[in-house]
């Protein structure tokens, strides 16, 4: 099965110097797909002509005139630049002429964009940022981190749903286990919102563990881990501000003095393997679920090492179906809540 992806050019800290390198090194590791580069075509075409043939051949490109900024207000993408690339890379998934749409620029617009263009999955209210997050025993999928921030019970059943339908696409496992992130394992803790969500996904027919705290996140407890946009987009920024301390600090401290400085040297293979093992890079790609159409938002300042890997992930997740797995989950549940949506 051969998938297309419409990429993104013009978007993120990089633009196309970064993206379609990144497209060029995918397309070499993954014989099985076609990309489309959507951008402005005077841009985009030398950099297309300096690959080779066979490449090129797998290569597309569609012009947009519009760039959206990455600090652009979200009513201004959508209302004023309906030729910009990351429009017109949604409009390729909607029209069946690509399978999954990949950009790293505007978050906020991507999500308003690919949701008035695609539209949402039958029984899903609200669209969910979801992203993998590496723990001791792997990597563990959460969600939402930043789309929804004030959430109703059952937002955060169709997260669950959603994160779980994720996971077992791209991990191949029918059963993944999903955590409830709250400040307690018990049923009686947390808000009235989390404690309704607790039974709605109790009685979802998911492998559903209960509550998890924040620890749990990277011990790998669940395979998914399930919370409003607030709480996810908190705890995210905060691991990665985490992660770059550390980093600091064992950098200042094997540059103490020449005898830390050479213990570092001794210790070179084991921090290496260590920073491998939290490269965020190798983690890049945050789908956003819930619509019927495969997105996947790449970090803005993503380099072609990171590019690349979202864009395997938008791949998989369309070789899988995962918009049509969603729907058909959400089929098996309870009818649809009657509380207005947005």
């Amino acid at each position: 099965m051969t998938i297309t992806l419409a990429v993104d050019c013009m978007g993120g800290d990089h633009g196309p110097s970064v993206v379609v390198p990144a497209v060029f090194e995918f397309l070499r590791h993954d014989l099985d797909c076609s990309a489309i580069l959507v951008g402005r075509e005077e841009v985009l075409q030398p950099l297309l002509a300096q690959a080779d043939a066979a490449l090129r051949a797998r290569c597309a490109l569609q012009h947009a005139s519009e760039v959206v900024d990455m600090d652009e207000p979200v009513a201004s993408a959508l209302r004023n630049k309906k030729d910009s690339s990351m429009r017109v890379a949604a409009n390729l998934v909607k029209e069946g002429r690509a399978d999954a749409a990949v950009s790293a620029g505007n978050t906020g617009a991507l999500m308003a964009i690919s949701r008035f263009v695609l539209k949402t999955l039958p029984g899903i209210d609200r669209p969910a940022i979801a992203s993998t997050l590496p723990t001791m025993k792997g990597h563990t999928y959460m969600l939402d981190l930043g789309a929804n921030v004030d959430c109703a019970p059952e937002h955060l059943l169709q997260f669950g749903i959603m994160g779980a339908m994720l996971a077992a696409a791209l991990e191949h496992d029918e059963r993944p286990s999903v955590g409830l992130l709250n400040i307690g394992e018990e049923d009686i803790k947390g808000n009235e919102v989390v404690k309704r969500a607790g039974e709605l996904l109790k009685a979802s027919g998911l492998n559903f563990l209960g509550n998890v705290e924040g620890d749990d996140i990277y011990k790998g407890t669940a395979d998914v881990v399930v919370c409003d946009g607030f709480v996810g987009n908190v705890a995210l920024k905060t691991s990665e501000g985490l992660a770059r301390m550390v980093s600091t600090f064992l950098r200042q401290e094997f540059s103490r003095n020449p005898l830390t400085q050479l213990a570092g040297l001794i210790a070179m293979p084991v921090l290496k393997a260590f920073k491998s093992r939290l490269d965020p890079r190798r983690y890049n790609g945050a789908s956003l679920l819930g619509l019927k159409g495969v997105v996947v938002k790449s970090h803005g300042s993503a380099d072609v090492f990171a590019f690349r890997h979202a864009l395997a992930q938008a791949a998989e997740a369309a070789r899988q179906r995962l918009p049509e797995k969603i729907a058909a989950r959400m089929a098996t549940v309870a009818p649809a809540p009657t509380f207005a949506t947005d």
